[in-house]
């Protein structure tokens, strides 16, 4: 469910930090679902070089032991929206562009990604990863199913 290594794509802004990088790309971006939520820029100050644990979200997010958080495959957060459809008209698709681009910074900048989903009917999603200053920091959003 991890990816361990960043892809490397050329020149690094090595003075950035991750959500300095990410937050352009984030403008106007909405994670579809029942309810399209806004993706905002995450750090984490559980900087071990070992994977994280749900306990460790809990603990981090201060939540209580009933809720619910489960790990997912990093692919299951990208499928939904850099995925095009026939269906798909200019903004759709342009919506997708926008989050193949946000994708490929998220894999060049953040090394041992993983994906966790927190509670069960209005989800936070957390894709959160290592930059290459040790520091964790990734991508939070929202989703609402019912």
């Amino acid at each position: 469910m991890t990816n361990d290594e960043p892809k490397s794509s050329g020149p690094v802004e090595e003075n950035k930090s991750f959500c300095d990088q990410v937050s352009p790309l984030l403008t106007d971006l909405l994670y579809p679902s029942e309810s399209d939520e806004s993706i905002e820029p995450v750090t984490c100050y559980l900087n071990q070089r070992e994977l994280l644990t749900t306990s460790q979200i809990k603990d981090w997010q201060m939540l209580p032991p009933s809720v619910y958080v489960e790990e997912i495959p990093e692919a299951d957060f990208w499928e939904p929206v850099v995925t095009d459809q026939d269906w798909y008209e200019a903004e759709e698709k342009a919506r997708t562009e926008k989050f193949k681009a946000l994708q490929q910074l998220v894999e060049t900048q953040l090394a041992g990604r993983q994906v966790f989903r927190v509670g069960e009917t209005e989800i936070d999603i957390y894709l959160l990863g290592q930059q290459t200053n040790g520091e964790r920091a990734g991508l939070k959003t929202k989703v609402v199913q019912t």
